[in-house]
């Protein structure tokens, strides 16, 4: 759950448009970030826990022909910032290797770091021990890795490079014998991109500068633990216990007289299953395919798929694939709260169906911080009503789903969502326990 982002060029790097490149690709994660950069004598790996444009300006591009970058969302490995480098083999990542653990046990090689990327590397290792030539890599990585995986290879040592991906989320412009490569096709359009290609499935082999000469710089300033281990403490666990409380419940929907307004007749049955209407009422699919047909394009995306790795915006991803056969583009909004497993579902749901992810992503360290006030200070008053200001944080994503609009030019919103799934009764809490 990253950008990442190079410049290949016969001539120098041109520092501006790579700048551009990398100011994009922050977006999709600021916790960390990391650069490859060739000189005319080594070739030069920063990586540091901190936002790339900080990075960028410590770093002195001097003859540089090779510039790669990687602005990293922290999805595990804390203080296995990328680039990845493991003999000689450098390898920036986007996506989540969620079967990693597995293909370690396959591949047969030392695991030294938690990143799930550094199996890419030991994958790469093999494969050239196996074949002496990088050609090839994309299917070896891809035939044993499950979940995204859209990333650049390069092994200096040899004067090549590779990028490919399994969903799309990776994008190519030729421009005068200069490779420029991003996560998105949004920022290579910016800096002129007449004849961008994306890139999945099939691989791009690129040569560069050869040089077996690897200088590595680690920058480390936090002190916050993005994503501690979970553990077992015995104290908290115990706060779980409490007796059951003797509540009175509809006999037919079994909700609880602590429902606000709720009451109930002489056989036992709630006010609001009494009153309920059917709100569920599905109309035949064939009209949603009369309605989306106008939306269709031939060659290029048709609709945005905003995308949380629930239940229900899993559900209608595949049918938006399967059933619709439409071509999406999903978009997500991390600000600090999605879960692994959330995020390992993007991950898997994305890869097995072939679509490209955009995720634009949140100051985390920030979000939290603002999240732990909101949380303290409602622990001072403590009110069932005000419980939603716990989740405030999260509706920059309605701001954000117009900025992938525009970005990718598409108009149509395909929500998987599901109706009975309501929680506006929370601030009924509010106002009971306030008259």
């Amino acid at each position: 759950m990253c950008g990442i982002f190079g410049v290949i060029s016969p001539t120098l790097v041109d520092i501006e448009k790579l700048k551009f490149l990398a100011e994009h690709a922050s977006q999709r994660g600021r916790d960390s970030s990391g650069l490859i950069v060739e000189s005319s004598v080594s070739y030069d790996i920063y990586r540091a826990d901190f936002d790339i444009r900080k990075l960028l300006s410590k770093v002195k591009f001097q003859q540089t022909k090779v510039a790669l970058g990687h602005s990293r969302l922290i999805t595990n490995g804390l203080s296995d910032n990328q680039p990845v480098v493991r003999n000689g083999i450098c390898v920036i990542h986007n996506g989540i290797i969620v079967n990693d653990d597995t293909v370690w046990s396959v591949i047969g090689k030392e695991r030294f770091h938690e990143i799930d990327t550094e199996v890419i590397a030991a994958i790469t290792e093999k494969h050239l021990e196996e074949t002496e030539q990088l050609e090839g890599v994309s299917h070896a990585v891809l035939s044993l890795c499950q979940g995204v995986v859209a990333c650049a290879i390069t092994v200096p040592k040899i004067g090549k490079m590779v990028i490919f991906s399994n969903n799309g989320s990776l994008y190519s412009e030729n421009v005068d014998k200069t490779i420029y490569f991003s996560s998105e096709e949004f920022p290579l359009k910016e800096i002129g991109g007449e004849n961008i290609k994306q890139i999945k499935t099939n691989e791009l082999i690129i040569n560069i500068p050869q040089n077996d000469k690897l200088n590595i710089s680690d920058y480390h300033i936090r002190n916050q633990d993005l994503i501690p281990k979970f553990k077992q403490i015995e104290a908290e666990r115990k706060l779980l216990e409490y007796p059951l409380l003797k509540l009175k419940r509809c006999s037919k929907c079994i909700l609880p007289e602590t429902m606000p307004f709720i009451s109930f007749d002489d056989k036992g049955v709630c006010n609001y299953f009494n009153n309920y209407k059917l709100r569920n009422n599905p109309k035949p699919k064939e009209e949603l395919f009369k309605l989306i047909e106008p939306y269709r394009k031939q060659d290029h995306l048709d609709c945005i798929v905003p995308f949380s790795g629930g239940r229900d915006s899993c559900y209608g991803l595949h049918l938006i694939v399967k059933e619709l056969g439409m071509k999406p583009v999903t978009y997500t909004y991390d600000w600090g709260m999605v879960t692994d497993l959330g995020r390992r579902n993007i991950s898997r749901m994305c890869a097995k169906l072939g679509v490209e992810n955009i995720i634009i992503a949140a100051d985390i360290a920030k979000k939290r911080h603002n999240i732990t006030m909101n949380l303290k200070a409602w622990l001072k008053s403590t009110h069932l009503g005000m419980v939603s200001i716990l989740t405030a944080g999260d509706k920059h994503f309605f701001r954000y789903v117009e900025t992938a609009k525009k970005q990718t030019g598409i108009n149509l919103n395909l929500w998987g969502v599901n109706p009975l799934e309501v929680t506006h009764f929370k601030a009924g809490f509010f106002f009971r326990y306030s008259a």
